[in-house]
């Protein structure tokens, strides 16, 4: 909702004012895409801003496994998908982030998609091997949990063990297997269990998906046809 001046109880507009701002209710942490931090099940591993500024620009790895998960909804991603992809790109590097591939984002927001007992997902096999023995940062996938086991046991096991987790990752179909960097970014909410988050791939020059520094104007930023305006119904700013 918009920002209210605190003396009148009435929103700040620009035509009053000259500038808005607004007002944000989070209901959640855990919702969209977002960066879960090992607090969110282990209270003496760091919260979101306890996260080291190291976790900025990390190598990405794109492990795809979008036929298999159209074929089979729930299928769980395993040591044979990683050990395919290394013998196609070789070795994970150590520290990288590796983000699970299974279109299942595409569908968002379909409201429905919370009520699937079925998605995509990663085995507790394959993610211990990817942080045991090639010593990743920290995996990503495209559904807002880890895994289909009624414990979620490679959350559990990720998160009381230390380590980080993406959720809610999206357009990996844009982003190549190998040679690409990703820039994460998160607010840095004191004390928080999980964190809304921006994952931005950098990726080779010639790579045809996305936008290059120069394509479009950033400073000063393109003045756009149509102002932004309150919509109530919605409960947000539109054009």
């Amino acid at each position: 909702m918009p920002t209210t001046d605190p003396a009148t109880g009435r929103a700040y507009t620009w035509e009053k004012d000259g500038w808005e701002a607004t007002h944000y209710d989070l209901t959640t942490d855990q919702l969209g895409t977002q960066l879960d931090p090992p607090a969110h099940w282990n209270p003496y591993f760091p919260a979101i801003d306890e996260l080291p500024p190291t976790f900025a620009v990390r190598p990405l790895v794109v492990i795809a496994i979008q036929d298999k998960a159209a074929k089979d909804p729930g299928y769980q991603m395993g040591l044979v998908d990683i050990h395919d992809w290394e013998r196609r790109h070789g070795r994970i590097p150590q520290g990288s982030c590796v983000f699970i591939r299974s279109d299942w984002s595409k569908e968002w927001p379909n409201p429905e998609l919370a009520t699937r007992k079925q998605f995509p997902g990663v085995q507790l096999a394959a993610l211990k091997f990817l942080h045991l023995e090639r010593h990743i940062l920290f995996h990503g996938h495209e559904a807002l949990d880890t895994d289909t086991t009624p414990t979620l046991e490679g959350e559990a096991w990720l998160l009381r063990n230390g380590y980080t987790q993406g959720e809610g990752i999206a357009h990996l179909d844009q982003v190549p297997e190998k040679g690409a960097l990703v820039t994460i970014g998160f607010p840095k909410l004191q004390g928080g269990t999980g964190g809304y988050a921006r994952y931005i791939a950098i990726c080779p020059p010639d790579w045809k998906y996305g936008v290059s520094v120069g394509q479009v104007p950033e400073a000063p930023m393109a003045r756009r046809d149509k102002p932004l305006h309150w919509d109530e119904k919605v409960g947000m700013r539109v054009r």
